[in-house]
């Protein structure tokens, strides 16, 4: 067996043990619910609300955040797209196994860890301890709902990490560079 098939079988156990099984309802929802707190489409619409109903360095956070998960989402769907792993089987998530059926890596978990690691932004440590924790959930979620394996949550979360970082790293740059789109930064 193949270096890659042998950490395939591996990656499935170790999803398989993850998974919820839907005795209990009341936790399938709640982990749905931790898992459709990292949705795209909240994110953007929650950002775009701030952006629009703030002024200063407020709205420069959410300008910067909206910056740096758009980027991390186009290098999250080119991986996906390059690869074309498929979701696991299950029934849950029609949604995402209809608007995106590539499995890896996972867009949930990169998000989530990249917004804990943007975080660090504000300078108080509970609030990435707080993401961080949340960031796991989110990931842990989407193996628990079958609809990603432990291996793309792993690198989901990795690739999020680096791009949080990245991001605190370089936005300076940009906001130096760009002072009229952040005029109270700049």
């Amino acid at each position: 067996m193949k270096l890659l098939d042998r950490i395939q079988k591996m990656d499935e156990k170790i999803s398989a043990r993850l998974v919820l099984h839907e005795e209990d309802d009341v936790v399938h929802k709640l982990v749905a619910l931790i898992g459709h707190s990292c949705d795209s489409w909240y994110w953007l619409i929650g950002l775009t609300l701030v952006w629009f109903f703030t002024r200063g360095p407020v709205r420069n956070i959410a300008i910067l955040w909206a910056f740096a998960l758009a980027s991390l989402a186009v290098i999250v769907l080119g991986i996906k797209f390059l690869l074309r792993r498929p979701r696991p089987e299950g029934e849950w998530g029609s949604i995402y196994r209809v608007t995106d059926p590539h499995s890896f890596p996972s867009g949930h978990a990169a998000r989530a860890m990249a917004i804990a690691f943007l975080a660090l932004q504000f300078e108080n440590p509970l609030w990435f301890i707080l993401l961080l924790a949340w960031a796991i959930l989110v990931g842990y979620s989407r193996v628990a709902l079958r609809l990603h394996y432990f291996s793309d949550v792993l690198v989901g979360w990795l690739i999020g990490a680096l791009s949080g970082i990245l991001a605190l790293k370089f936005l300076p740059v940009l906001i130096q560079k760009l002072p009229s789109i952040f005029p109270s930064l700049g």
